[in-house]
């Protein structure tokens, strides 16, 4: 791999996994809990604001060397709202059913902290390829994130997959997975896990090391 597809991918999967919206920065947390009861909805909250961050950092890094430092934030925040806008008549005319699941979420994407975040920390500093890749990642990430607890929500939830049944007649749904709580104790089983991806590395790197120590 050259050095620039190197760069080209670090840019991309820091969003995805190294700085994953959801589960490291923990980011964006009201659409996260409140939209996903159904796989759907996740899938449609994390297209739309990945659609969203690229288009508006790719906007942002283009116009940085012309927004002035003291408007910089509310232009970015323009930028934002008409995507968000345009996203949200799409949404509209698509399927109503699915924009009224939805709800203010589609709308309050504006002040999401991930792409004020991104729009500030990285597209005003960096040319528009870098700055769209680095945006597309995080989208990704961020749908990943929705997708992990929407799946889980969904299917103890309500038994159903894509709306597709899993389980037979007698399956009792776990109500509370559709309730608010649900959305926080699997957001936190998935914290949990993580971490425990991450303390299981960190113990394998420290074996290596010792290792490498002793037969030094």
């Amino acid at each position: 791999m050259n050095p620039s597809t190197a760069g080209t991918w670090d840019e991309f999967m820091e969003g995805v996994w190294r700085q994953n919206p959801v589960f490291v920065m923990v980011l964006g947390m009201c659409p996260t809990l409140a939209v996903t009861v159904s796989v759907v909805n996740a899938l449609s909250m994390g297209v739309s604001t990945m659609l969203v961050l690229i288009a508006s950092c790719g906007l942002v890094s283009i116009m940085r060397k012309l927004t002035p430092k003291e408007v910089r934030i509310a232009v970015y925040i323009v930028i934002i709202a008409t995507f968000v806008t345009v996203i949200d008549y799409a949404i509209q005319a698509i399927s109503l059913a699915l924009y009224e699941a939805l709800g203010a979420f589609i709308q309050l994407i504006v002040v999401n902290c991930i792409i004020l975040g991104r729009a500030e920390a990285h597209a005003a500093k960096n040319s528009p390829l870098p700055a769209m890749i680095n945006a597309a990642g995080m989208g990704v990430g961020f749908t990943i994130g929705l997708l992990a607890l929407g799946t889980v929500r969904e299917v103890l939830g309500a038994g159903t997959l894509f709306g597709v049944t899993l389980f037979g007649a007698g399956f009792q749904p776990w109500v509370i997975m559709v309730l608010p709580p649900g959305g926080f104790f699997v957001l936190g089983a998935w914290l949990l896990f993580f971490s425990w991806l991450e303390r299981r590395k960190l113990r394998r790197q420290q074996a290596k090391l010792v290792e490498a120590t002793q037969n030094a």
